[in-house]
């Protein structure tokens, strides 16, 4: 992918994250973005109350993974970083 298709595809995934971090923050939790891999997978941290929580991984692949892939079809997968 060209560079200039990779901040394209970047910026998308960031107002994807940006539209679904209220939910997030609605329960004190919210989501730190680490990076964008040359696979399409997008590498989160989540925080605050999110991030020991135990329904955390639920939360990361049935919400925002879903949220996300919907928003940017080409986002192949969500990973939670430590």
């Amino acid at each position: 992918m060209a560079e200039t298709e990779v901040a394209g595809l970047e910026e998308r995934v960031l107002e994807a994250l940006e539209m679904f971090r209220p939910m997030l923050q609605a329960d004190g939790g919210d989501m730190e973005y680490i990076n964008l891999d040359e696979e399409n997978r997008v590498h989160l941290r989540l925080t605050g109350a999110c991030g020991s929580c135990p329904l955390a991984l639920m939360t990361l692949k049935m919400g925002v993974e879903q949220y996300l892939m919907d928003a940017v079809p080409e986002i192949t997968e969500v990973i939670q970083e430590e």
